[in-house]
């Protein structure tokens, strides 16, 4: 990776895009960000004002920017006509491409444990289908001399979000005065589910490992946290770092799912083989689960 870049960012005011923006800028590189300028964006970032949704003042906006990026990352795209938005506006205007995908396009019905991106089920349908679908219209593209990688992040947290990773309390404005007061937290299964949360950051500095390197060039990775455990445990060490016992009701799976039917993809194992993340010489996350949830919930209080 080259000592400064020039790097847009599609969507830079959210959790993900704006934990990556800080740390671009902190590391020296030139922002840009497209958003709607309905949120403030960390202050250094070069606003790009306009709406993905509207192609022909999008791409009025990008020409008119007049750039060559080493690095653009899609943080917002959700379908396959994103990516191909993406493809269309950025072939000629940058080195590399990184689409933010997810964990949830893997059939939560077909898993294998760990679960690697080779030999792998996906859903065909809702969120993870669609980002699947995305990620095809990708990799069968022309992108000319522009390079790609696809990242799928498991459980995002850390400063700028808020904390939770289980319905019903996943990013739940509640959870701190709930733990506080000895309420029970209402899981789902008991929150017996294997899971690898990644740190923001962590996964800010994989995205920005992408760039000027040859080896991500057609990949698609999984990326997530070096600590594998079951959801409960999550909110234990939560429990923990505020010095207050962790009470749990269990809810029913079946009972749940019967209910919440598009909310399946929580409930199965979410661990990953990280061999091809490593194969490519991206950065592997290494914060442990319990250091970043410290400094989640610092930011919280």
């Amino acid at each position: 990776m080259s000592a400064q870049l020039k790097i847009l960012i599609i969507g830079g005011s959210g959790f993900v895009s704006g934990t990556l923006a800080q740390l671009a800028l902190d590391q020296g590189h030139a922002v840009w960000a497209i958003t709607r300028g309905q949120r403030a964006l960390p202050d250094g970032v070069i606003p790009l004002i306009a709406d993905r949704k509207d192609t022909d003042a999008l791409s009025a906006t990008i020409a008119g920017a007049d750039q060559q990026w080493d690095l653009v990352v899609d943080c917002i795209g959700y379908g396959p006509e994103d990516v191909q938005q993406d493809v269309d506006l950025f072939r000629d205007r940058a080195d590399h491409l990184v689409f933010i995908s997810t964990d949830f396009v893997y059939d939560p019905q077909a898993r294998r444990f760990p679960q690697s991106e080779d030999d792998a089920d996906y859903l065909t349908h809702s969120y993870g289908g669609k980002k699947r679908q995305a990620e095809l219209v990708l990799d069968g593209a022309d992108t000319g001399a522009m390079k790609w990688t696809v990242l799928r992040p498991c459980h995002i947290y850390g400063p700028g979000s808020l904390l939770g990773c289980l319905p019903e309390h996943g990013r739940d404005p509640q959870l701190l005065d709930r733990l506080r007061q000895g309420e029970p937290l209402r899981l789902v299964g008991g929150g017996h589910y294997l899971q690898q949360p990644i740190l923001a950051a962590d996964l800010a500095q994989t995205i920005l490992s992408c760039a000027h390197n040859p080896a991500a060039h057609g990949q698609i990775c999984n990326v997530s946290g070096p600590t594998v455990v079951e959801s409960w445990q999550f909110y234990q060490i939560i429990a923990d770092i505020l010095g207050v016992a962790l009470s749990v009701k269990e809810l029913s799976v079946a009972d749940y799912l019967q209910a919440n039917p598009d909310r399946a993809s929580f409930f199965c194992h979410r661990i990953y083989d990280l061999s091809r993340l490593a194969a490519c010489g991206l950065h592997v996350p290494a914060t442990p689960l319990a250091d970043g949830l410290a400094s989640h919930v610092e930011s919280l209080l």
